[in-house]
């Protein structure tokens, strides 16, 4: 059941970033490095308040609607968020200090709002294991993104309307699962529930507040510190790595947190631990080669997506940044469960504060030292940091595994693939897009040879079931 749930999150995931590459390719060529700051900007500043709008909601819809034993967590949850979307003012005003101006702040706000509307209709979707709609959801709005940004693009070419734009995308996308989601919803503001839940959902929605803040401080730090042209090239590069590393991850996650709520809920402690340390695994195996690859080849990947203002400061940060994603995953795709487990909503709070910090920090000094380059740098040191704290916590909370030696063996499994990939590539004299398909495939092919013989992830029975079934379907419609 992991791995079908997961298939599809990743199915979707792999078809949204597909079209989210496409669009930076697009956009990264018929907007300046200004407009396209504005545009990123925005989007940082509108994630950080979409995250506070939904982030009440989060764990009552993991542990309560995950369930599916008829709790409908659906009423509080819509009257909660009509209720935090009046602070939508203090957004504004939040905008205009940290830089934007009156048309982009607004546009962000209501962007915020989109995203929050969004989110939460895809968390009630996710408890249920309703992976189909999510994936449908998920793919109008990467559509609609593209083609409402692309008019944009055509008619008048600024960070306004491409917000403007967003904002349509994600309605839109909410438009298309309303029904799956909030099909026989009442909204009733029952004052003791929301108080009963604004209490225990605080401390998460702080550090999941926090958290946002901490992923965007790097772009306003040096559209503070140098400009907004500087953070539109920054941040085009973190963004086109970390949607590329971040889909697998989160799709895996998307599949194991509530399968994990369940799993403990019937069966018990020891084996949620079983499942636990199967899902490490996976996703140890799919993000950390994942990561590597890129950062080997993401000179070619600049250069092939990336408009040509963007592309020389996208050559020294990327790799940096692909290595960053490696422990960002870890806290907050596996780490964090154990939080989740142990109801130790605090913990999230601790954690995302020691991540702030050290950005914060990092962020002043190594901008103000070294430029936009520094960034990147302060995004891997906070990150690590981050890492660190949470798997101090993790011993404190819900004891999740960690199999050593199964993650050692896809740590030389990725190393060796990266090995193979810097060898053809100092002799191969190709263009950027050969090149990236022949070190790609060398790369798999070296990876996949290891996840064989090292048997990770138990490749070896998964794919002999998969044959066998494939087999018995085969032969079914062939005696049908």
């Amino acid at each position: 059941m992991l791995i079908g749930q997961a298939s599809i999150n990743l199915t979707a995931n792999v078809i949204s970033a597909l079209l989210g590459l496409l669009s930076v390719f697009i956009f990264t060529r018929l907007f300046t490095p200004h407009d396209y700051g504005v545009y990123l900007l925005g989007v940082g500043f509108a994630s950080v308040i979409s995250v506070f709008l939904v982030g009440w909601f989060r764990n009552l819809i993991l542990s309560g609607h995950a369930r599916n034993d008829g709790t409908d967590v659906r009423g509080v949850a819509a009257s909660g968020y009509l209720i935090c979307c009046l602070t939508a003012p203090i957004a504004f005003l939040l905008a205009r200090l940290v830089g934007l101006d009156a048309s982009a702040a607004l546009a962000a706000v209501v962007l915020a709002v989109a995203i929050g509307l969004f989110e939460l209709t895809q968390d009630l979707l996710r408890a249920r294991l309703k992976a189909l709609s999510v994936m449908k959801a998920t793919l109008v709005r990467a559509a609609a993104l593209l083609a409402f940004g692309g008019v944009v693009a055509l008619v008048s070419p600024t960070g306004f309307l491409l917000l403007s734009a967003a904002a349509a995308a994600y309605l839109l996308a909410v438009l298309v699962q309303s029904k799956s989601a909030w099909r026989g919803t009442t909204v009733r503001f029952d004052r003791a529930s929301l108080f009963a839940l604004a209490r225990t959902a605080l401390p998460l929605t702080l550090s999941l507040t926090l958290l946002a803040i901490s992923s965007v401080t790097d772009r306003f730090m040096i559209a503070n510190l140098i400009g907004a042209a500087d953070a539109g090239k920054y941040v085009a590069s973190l963004d086109l790595v970390r949607q590329t590393l971040m889909m697998p991850a989160m799709s895996i996650a998307a599949a194991f947190f509530p399968m994990a709520v369940q799993i403990r809920a019937r069966r018990g402690d020891a084996a949620v631990r079983t499942h636990l340390a199967e899902c490490l695994e996976l996703l140890a195996a799919v993000t950390l080669p994942a990561c590597l690859g890129f950062a080997a080849v993401s000179v070619h990947v600049a250069n092939i997506i990336l408009g040509a203002d963007f592309r020389a400061l996208a050559a020294e940060i990327m790799p940096i940044i692909a290595v960053a994603v490696i422990f960002q995953v870890l806290t907050q795709q596996y780490l964090h469960a154990s939080f989740l487990l142990s109801g130790r909503n605090s913990f999230y709070l601790i954690n995302t504060v020691s991540i702030i910090a050290a950005n914060v920090i990092l962020s002043y000094v190594l901008v103000s030292h070294h430029g936009t380059i520094g960034a990147a740098w302060a995004r891997l040191g906070a990150d690590v940091a981050g890492f660190a704290c949470a798997l101090v916590l993790s011993r404190f909370a819900f004891a999740v595994p960690v199999p050593l030696g199964r993650l050692a063996l896809i740590a030389i499994a990725a190393l060796a693939m990266v090995l193979a990939i810097g060898a053809l590539g100092r002799n191969l004299h190709v263009a950027d897009f050969p090149a990236s398909i022949a070190l790609i495939g060398a790369g798999c092919a070296v990876y996949g040879a290891l996840c064989w013989l090292f048997d990770i992830a138990r490749l070896r029975g998964r794919l002999r079931h998969g044959l066998t079934m494939f087999r018995t379907r085969l032969a079914n419609s062939n005696i049908g």
